[in-house]
């Protein structure tokens, strides 16, 4: 009878750990999630659509993009607190300055607007 309540308190407690959100197991492992985003604009501070915005991993060098629809809006999410990333964005061979992200900081958001001048 003992080791049929011990199967059952088992079988209920991995149950419970497979429900718990991976962002929810992250954080409570202390690896913190954050988010990056922003507005890519071109030289005239409009919103640039179709630019492609780029995050490299500074640790893997993996880069992830995204591409911006009519608002310019970009984001990135579920991003390691413990990785330096650089961030920047390119639209039909330009490209915008680059901005850093530094595992240092504690910022959990990130807002960053990038500015793509197609002028020159």
């Amino acid at each position: 009878m003992r080791l049929v309540k011990t199967r059952w308190v088992l079988l209920l407690l991995l149950v419970a750990c497979c429900a718990i959100p991976r962002q929810s197991l992250a954080q409570s492992l202390g690896q913190a999630v954050r988010v990056v985003q922003g507005l890519v604009q071109n030289g005239n501070d409009q919103p640039q659509p179709n630019a492609v915005v780029y995050l490299q991993d500074q640790k893997t060098l993996e880069v992830r993009t995204f591409i911006t629809a009519a608002d310019g809006h970009y984001r990135f999410g579920q991003l390691s607190s413990e990785v330096d990333y650089q961030l920047w964005a390119e639209y039909k061979g330009h490209k915008s300055k680059t901005k850093s992200i530094s595992s240092f900081d504690s910022k959990k958001q990130f807002n960053f607007d990038l500015k793509i001048d197609t002028s020159k």
